[in-house]
């Protein structure tokens, strides 16, 4: 009408929406601390669900897990102690929450090869590492083995050498080789060697690592009847043995004073992740030696003072056997050995 203002014309930038009740409050970034979580063990991991084990000394039952989201990328292995909330029964359909990894004593770890930097963290919390190799059928990898004593040194594991099928071959020329070492070892055969193997294991969380077709997954049967760890072949032309087992699986000892890990057969063991200097650790006796070394020094050198010091007889009359280990060790860390990976059998890391 003439004489009254026009109202504007409205269109969407005119319209306010006003949040709802409690649309607008901040995200918090505090987590609930689940000070009442149940505290239980990672004994087996598969494609994001975690077998745990809680009230192991009272009433131990299993039960299944998944990964509470605030843990982020943060992996969790077999071996880890956790904090579980959520359904605990253990029954068919539960599924409880792992909303907390407590810190490790050790890892035990690998990587792909000698030149990647990426190390993977297997197994945590153990501390004997039992290394299986059998006298023949397959062969003994003298390599392999050093490998994986390099590993138990870095990771701070109790070594174990256990040697299998010494009804076929006498192991005499095995322990020999390791003598210098001081690599405590075991002479198993079937029906024979379990005791003192079983004394071993007792109080302890005990690694079992090998390559394929060495006996170790019957070991293991022995130990923990009921286990039914599958149980495979040699192949009579490659002199191999076939993979059968995919995944890492803690046991726990019958009489409950102990736990065993299962770990599939290994044909690799990358050592890009250890520090040289914790392999040196491994050998005392030939500390005093090292002090007039260069520096810098890698003990595999014309220059080492340790060749000098060896001769003369300070380390004694094993001490030429225990340089040349060392320096063996040192080789197979560096990759300075011939000891191509031939496949990636270790069990998946951390996801």
């Amino acid at each position: 009408m003439p004489g009254q203002r026009r109202r504007r014309e409205l269109d969407e930038d005119d319209i306010r929406v006003r949040p709802g009740r409690g649309k607008s409050r901040p995200r918090t970034k505090d987590r609930p601390e689940h000070a009442g979580a149940t505290e239980g063990r990672v004994v087996a991991v598969d494609r994001g669900r975690y077998t745990c084990v809680v009230d192991e000394e009272s009433e131990p039952r299993e039960l299944t897990a998944m990964k509470a989201r605030e843990l982020g990328r943060k992996g969790v292995v077999v071996g880890d102690r956790v904090a579980l909330v959520g359904d605990l029964s253990g029954g068919a359909d539960a599924l409880a929450r792992v909303v907390r990894v407590e810190p490790r004593s050790n890892t035990l770890r690998r990587t792909a090869d000698d030149t990647d930097p990426v190390e993977r963290v297997l197994v945590a919390n153990a501390d004997q590492l039992v290394v299986v190799t059998a006298t023949v059928n397959p062969e003994p990898r003298p390599r392999l083995l050093d490998r994986c004593l390099v590993a138990a040194y870095d990771a701070g594991l109790d070594p174990l050498l256990c040697i299998t099928k010494t009804d076929l071959k006498p192991p005499a020329e095995l322990i020999e080789a390791y003598s210098a070492l001081d690599v405590p070892w075991i002479a198993s055969r079937p029906g024979d060697g379990l005791a003192e193997l079983r004394s071993r294991l007792r109080g302890r969380t005990s690694v079992l690592v090998g390559h394929s077709g060495v006996g170790k997954s019957t070991l293991v049967n022995a130990l923990v009847p009921g286990a039914r760890r599958a149980v495979g072949h040699v192949n009579a032309v490659t002199g191999r043995g076939r993979h059968t087992s995919s995944s890492a699986i803690a046991l726990r000892l019958p009489d409950g004073s102990g736990w065993v890990i299962d770990t599939p057969g290994v044909r690799s063991f990358g050592l890009a992740h250890v520090d040289p200097s914790r392999v040196v650790g491994a050998f005392p006796d030939l500390a005093a030696g090292m002090e007039e070394c260069p520096r810098g020094c890698t003990h595999d050198e014309p220059e080492c003072a340790l060749d000098e010091w060896v001769g003369s007889g300070s380390a004694g009359p094993a001490g030429p056997a225990r340089l040349e280990s060392l320096r063996r060790l040192l080789r197979a860390r560096s990759g300075a050995v011939d000891d191509v990976p031939e496949t990636d059998d270790l069990p998946q890391a951390e996801d």
